[in-house]
């Protein structure tokens, strides 16, 4: 199935909305963006819009018809600016929105290619001196009869597990893999993993931040474009990425609908600092909601820059020295048993 980059799609809305706030026909519109696209496969979707649209489907509804290039989120503003008659002001604020977290996820996914890197180049590393150096030193020790030291026995015995059972490892490692995530696939599996992982020492810091970033814009963006707040929540709690923050957003929903606040739940969910509470509280009262969400979206944006460049900051050093505790204690460990030769001679 077709799949495009938040990127891609916010190009296309930006230039949607630009053609139809300068008047042009929607159908005209979609024309010209066909042939400008320069994606195979995207061009099929815009054409599949024309065709949707021509056939008498609403634009929100032939859209809805590609899951995998447009979100739920762009289904539910195209239909309220179609609603409204403000479809290139809700195109506008779409464009912004994709813009801004196709933005963040590139800063997150830049963070993540040092530690990558790093344990790309240690485990062949550690791999190569357990098959293949570490023999070599154990024949030479076996054959001189000295005792060898804890640490040397200790990385000898791992270099015969690797060796014997380097399959099995394999195996137990890809099994891991599996029931780790058929677990995280169920409610309770994500719901641990996610409050887990807001639980890391920084990087569970940057990522409630990025949350409630996301949260906040989604939220903000859909009731400025005239989404019912209701809906508005229904949608933002699907699309947090996160269990933690999706349960706090739902009982938003399920608290404004019985005539409360929304603000109320998220203080109970602990996910949200007081300030965010406080914004949304400030949000309902004054009639503000969507410029408070806003507000807090672009600040906790700034928020997950100054996190990222923490994590970075903490992880390259701490990759280097765990890179050369492991690597230089095996080669010391090695040559333990030799300085004991040297002292015996």
């Amino acid at each position: 199935m077709t799949r495009v980059s938040q990127r891609e799609v916010a190009v296309f809305m930006r230039l949607f909305a630009t053609m139809i706030g300068a008047g042009l026909p929607l159908l005209q519109s979609l024309n010209i963006l066909a042939r400008q696209t320069d994606r195979g496969s995207f061009r099929k979707v815009v054409r599949r819009l024309i065709h949707d649209v021509e056939s008498g489907e609403t634009l929100a509804g032939a859209v809805g018809r590609h899951p995998r290039v447009f979100s739920e989120l762009s289904v539910n503003m195209v239909a309220a600016g179609e609603a409204a008659g403000a479809l290139d002001t809700v195109l506008v604020r779409l464009a912004e929105f994709l813009e801004k977290n196709s933005a963040l996820g590139r800063k997150i996914r830049t963070a993540m290619v040092y530690p990558a890197m790093i344990v790309g180049v240690a485990v062949p590393t550690v791999a190569i001196l357990l098959v293949f150096v570490i023999p070599t030193f154990q024949t030479m020790f076996a054959s001189s009869g000295v005792p060898l030291p804890l640490p040397t026995r200790i990385v000898i015995g791992a270099s015969e597990v690797v060796k014997s059972s380097w399959w099995m490892l394999l195996i137990a490692g890809a099994a891991c893999l599996v029931v780790l995530d058929r677990a995280r696939r169920t409610d309770r599996g994500r719901l641990l993993s996610d409050r887990l992982l807001l639980s890391i020492p920084v990087l569970g810091s940057m990522l409630r931040k990025a949350a409630v970033a996301r949260f906040t814009r989604t939220l903000g963006t859909l009731v400025a474009s005239g989404v019912s707040i209701l809906e508005g929540l229904e949608v933002t709690a699907r699309t947090a990425g996160n269990r933690v923050i999706h349960d706090a957003v739902m009982k938003s929903r399920a608290s404004i609908a019985g005539g409360n606040t929304i603000a109320g739940p998220l203080e109970e969910s602990g996910a949200f600092t007081p300030m965010v509470v406080r914004m949304v509280e400030v949000g309902e009262q004054t009639g503000g909601l969507d410029e408070m969400l806003a507000r807090v979206a672009d600040f906790y944006d700034e928020e997950v820059d100054s996190a990222l460049e923490a994590l970075i900051a903490a992880v390259e050093p701490l990759m280097i020295v765990v890179l050369g505790v492991v690597v230089g204690g095996m080669i010391v460990a090695m040559y333990l048993p030799i300085f004991d030769m040297i002292n015996a001679a």
